[in-house]
């Protein structure tokens, strides 16, 4: 099952906000979350729910559910006293949101843009499975507004797809992929690597057809094996090795390697674009540390200062909006420091975000001895910037604690 939410102060059936002296100066995005999967991946827990576990509550009807929500948002923020800013991103993220109809994606994302407005050009994403999206859909997404697709492709070895619970067949990506293009859609694949029981010639192998594919992004994420997930309880029982760290590093610098070599070019530790351009703006804007509203069940919000997350169930998230109260489960206040560490922690990982002067006297002191050991690099600093090589980005938790104590 999911991760339980975190644990903080209760939220207000009123959702409003107490926002402080600098509300509204930052870019504002939008996250959707569909929390909806045909099946449980044994590596995941996101808040998602295959259909047995949708009791109380129909699939079809979730999309009027986060219509309500955008329209209760607009209203805490105007009556919080939050100046009202256009949409700079959107990001529909899961679950899979194409099990959705492409047309419930689309009233969505038109509902965002009738109640604060989009900005010309923005990036508007939706993540999809190779197998949950065809031509009618995607051109339906496309006249819709939506200018990106994410595709979880992970793998491109049927026995490391098994491993993952991964159903779709990888010779549909490039398929999809080009299907995304024909619509002058950005595409981008997702990977996962080490994986109990793959190799790194497995891993070399999925790199190569994702480049083969020619994407204009890659994100790639080492394996987390998470407490109470159907493939933590594997390898807790001794039925799949744990991943490897040394294997994983390997991995790591092959695929710096391999996608720099076809034109691709690392802007955060886990991602890699075919320029600038293409880099996920809403993503970004997590990472500096902007404003954004997460509508859905169990999706965080944070904005003006506050931090919130709604109750995590489908039906219980329907329920709070059915009755005019707001779906936050939970909230917090960010203090002075607490928005210091977020800010180091975030910024290091996205090349050349942090500047040496953002830091405090102590940690710009410490910035020589990670130039030094080869975690950060020197003529970025020169510049006043705090960039991390390739083996700060292999240590980049280290990194930041360092600059943090």
């Amino acid at each position: 099952m999911p991760s339980a939410l975190p644990i903080a102060d209760p939220a207000p059936s009123d959702g409003l906000l107490i926002p402080g002296p600098d509300a509204g100066e930052v870019p504002f995005g939008v996250y959707v979350h569909v929390p909806f999967c045909r099946v449980r991946c044994g590596y995941c827990d996101f808040n998602t729910y295959t259909a047995s576990e949708l009791r109380g509550v129909r699939r079809d009807d979730y999309a009027g559910h986060a219509v309500q929500e955008i329209r209760f948002a607009a209203e805490v923020l105007e009556r919080s006293g939050v100046p009202r800013r256009p949409v700079s991103t959107v990001f529909f993220g899961g679950g899979t949101p194409t099990m959705l109809p492409a047309e419930d994606l689309v009233m969505i994302l038109r509902a965002i843009d009738e109640t604060w407005g989009i900005v010309p050009g923005a990036e508007a994403t939706t993540e999809a499975n190779p197998d949950s999206v065809d031509a009618v859909s995607l051109e339906t997404l496309r006249a819709g507004g939506f200018t990106r697709v994410s595709y979880g492709m992970q793998s491109a070895v049927p026995h490391v797809l098994a491993t993952l619970d991964r159903t779709h067949d990888p010779e549909r990506v490039p398929l999809v992929v080009d299907l995304a293009k024909q619509q002058g859609l950005d595409v981008s694949l997702d990977l996962i690597y080490s994986t109990p029981g793959e190799s790194l010639a497995d891993w070399r192998t999925s790199l190569d057809q994702a480049i083969a594919c020619a994407p204009d992004h890659v994100s790639a994420y080492s394996l987390i094996v998470e407490e109470g997930t159907a493939m933590g309880r594997m390898v807790a029982r001794g039925e799949l090795p744990a991943p490897d760290d040394d294997l994983a590093a390997d991995m790591y610098e092959l695929a710096d390697d391999v996608l720099g070599a076809a034109g691709y070019s690392w802007y955060e530790v886990s991602n890699w674009a075919r320029g600038e351009a293409h880099a996920s703006r809403h993503n970004l804007s997590y990472w500096k540390g902007h404003d954004w509203w997460g509508v859905g069940p169990g999706a965080h919000s944070a904005v003006a200062g506050t931090r919130w997350w709604n109750v995590k169930h489908p039906a219980a998230y329907a329920n709070r909006l059915l009755s005019g109260a707001s779906p936050a489960a939970g909230r917090e206040t960010l203090d002075e420091e607490t928005r210091y560490v977020e800010r180091v922690l975030l910024a290091a990982r996205v090349r050349g975000e942090l500047a040496t002067s953002e830091l405090r006297r102590e940690a710009r002191g410490r910035v020589a001895g990670l130039i030094a050991r080869g975690l950060v690099d020197g003529s970025a600093a020169v510049r006043g910037r705090v960039e991390l090589t390739r083996q700060g980005r292999l240590l980049a938790d280290a990194v930041v604690r360092e600059l943090l104590d």
